[in-house]
């Protein structure tokens, strides 16, 4: 396989500086290495160049920096569009998690051009489906989900081609375990599969794994997978931009990971919310490049 790596050093859509140096700490705890390792072919395509809050206007507070996250999102979807034309696997790097737009939208249009459909399955501690009506902060890093089912800013939505970019019913969120009283509302309103923490206690995270995979696979040809990396717990995982107690311990983020390498179904994966300013010597960053290994096949034995 052929892995493009594709850093997104966005920290526009989150409330907190130092995300946009995430694509270089995952670079720098040894992902290409570590892949290589596992008999992948790797090609880094190097950053999408964005700028800096200091240059822009921050525009409606509703959805902050709202024309700079399109401007990044749209020339993301492209470049992320042109790997899936080669038959090869986008790996994109994180910045925050606004940069799902532009992910999810450039594989959505190869998807829609050849008449095939995505499953997304998003690990996260938040919910991510707010919009700007709904939204607390106005941080677009809210908001992704929102915009690939179709609701909030038409600059988001419209990234890439028709919307919304995929249907709710192929969507599945795990790990969650902080929402908004309107992310309650749409989550519900649309029937998005969600498993919170508190199912993942009860039943597992193999079986919690299962349904999940069930839910993105049916009837689809792609899955894509947007792993936030504050679904993990801050003791395990502290360089996060907006940590929330009670996330997933280190063996079960492998395990999910593990996982989806057993069923062979991911046909691309991002890694988002590293903020090596509040981590510990990298931690966060080369966790990020483990879970990365395992949903790549690593395993113990």
């Amino acid at each position: 396989m052929i892995i493009h790596v594709l850093g997104v050093p966005m920290d526009l859509g989150s409330g907190r500086r130092g995300v946009d140096m995430g694509p270089s700490a995952i670079r720098i705890a040894g992902v290409a290495d570590r892949l290589r390792e596992l008999g992948h072919k790797v090609v880094d395509d190097g950053n999408i160049v964005i700028k800096n809050m200091e240059e822009l206007k921050v525009g409606n507070e509703r959805a902050r920096y709202l024309s700079e996250i399109t401007r990044a999102s749209a020339l993301l979807a492209r470049k992320v569009e042109r790997i899936m034309e080669r038959g090869h696997f986008p790996l994109v790097l994180g910045g925050d998690h606004s940069i799902a737009v532009g992910t999810v939208s450039g594989i959505a249009a190869f998807g829609q051009r050849q008449g095939k459909k995505l499953g997304l399955l998003w690990i996260d501690a938040h919910g991510d489906i707010n919009t700007p009506e709904t939204s607390p902060s106005g941080n677009i890093h809210g908001m992704p989900l929102a915009a690939l089912l179709g609701f909030g800013a038409r600059e988001l939505t419209e990234i890439g081609g028709a919307s919304p970019k995929i249907e709710a019913r192929n969507i599945a969120l795990l790990g969650i375990r902080s929402l908004d009283s309107g992310e309650k509302s749409r989550l519900k309103e649309t029937g998005v599969q969600v498993h919170t923490m508190a199912d993942i206690d009860r039943h597992g995270a193999d079986q919690v794994m299962k349904k999940a995979l069930a839910r993105v696979t049916d009837g689809t040809d792609y899955v894509h997978v947007s792993f936030d990396l504050d679904a993990v717990d801050p003791t395990v995982a502290p360089g996060v931009g907006t940590p929330v107690k009670g996330g997933l311990d280190y063996r079960e983020a492998h395990l999910i990971m593990e996982v989806i390498a057993d069923a062979g179904v991911m046909t691309s994966l991002e890694m988002v919310e590293v903020n090596p300013i509040l981590d510990q010597g990298n931690a966060s960053a080369a966790l990020a490049v483990e879970l990365v290994q395992s949903a790549f096949g690593k395993k113990i034995l």
